[in-house]
């Protein structure tokens, strides 16, 4: 039984849908921590939906947030249980965008799919195992989880962008290198990089004008 996301929604600029972009946020924060970014993408974006789902589980680490699974170094959770919160949230996210596909009469072609530090972990998890790839990943500042099981699960592989902080202390910038390799590696024929010089554990300006272009582009816009 998948666990239904409670999702903020922005209505397109030219109040007509015909792509969207799903915001899936880090540890403990929420839906609404990305959705502002809605504001500057949507005037360069103006028929895109923009939405944000919070993750399916209250956060121990941080009580007014939420998370897509529990993270053992920061709750005391097992590794046995972190995996099988991934796996349980990767149900929930799949029926969610199938939701977003169905509701919003959309293609997995017309859907970008940008991922903050544990909302990366998800989007990079859940993405290249569904059955259509979608228009692209836009990876912020997180990390291949289970790279090694990848090449054998592999359905699908739609252009990823991966983007991380130089400076970032949460989760490491070699975890850039590690993911692109992991992705080359099991076959992706699009995976593109950008650094964040002087960055920490965030969004900068340079990041987003980078995420912005590989939107319009997948998009078609």
């Amino acid at each position: 039984m998948t666990r239904a996301l409670n999702a903020g929604r922005k209505e397109p600029v030219s109040g007509e849908t015909r792509s969207a972009v799903v915001f899936l946020h880090g540890y403990g924060a929420n839906g609404a921590d990305l959705l502002g970014l809605a504001d500057p993408l949507g005037e360069h974006l103006p028929d895109t939906l923009f939405l944000a789902p919070d993750a399916p589980e209250a956060c121990l680490g941080a009580p007014m947030g939420f998370q897509w699974f529990p993270i053992p170094w920061i709750d005391g959770s097992s590794e046995e249980e972190s995996r099988a919160g991934l796996y349980r949230a990767a149900d929930d996210l799949n029926a969610f965008l199938d939701g977003v596909m169905v509701d919003e009469d959309l293609l997995p072609e017309q859907v970008v799919v940008l991922g903050f530090s544990q909302g990366t972990m998800m989007a990079l998890h859940v993405l290249p195992r569904r059955e259509d790839p979608v228009a692209g990943i836009v990876a912020f500042s997180g990390r291949l989880l289970e790279p090694e099981l990848l090449e054998d699960e592999v359905q699908c592989r739609p252009p990823v962008l991966l983007i991380h902080g130089d400076q970032d202390d949460v989760v490491p910038p070699q975890s850039l290198p590690l993911a692109a390799e992991a992705l080359q590696g099991a076959g992706w024929k699009e995976v593109y990089a950008h650094v964040m010089k002087g960055t920490g554990h965030g969004i900068a300006p340079d990041g987003l004008s980078v995420a912005l272009a590989f939107m319009q582009e997948r998009l078609g816009v």
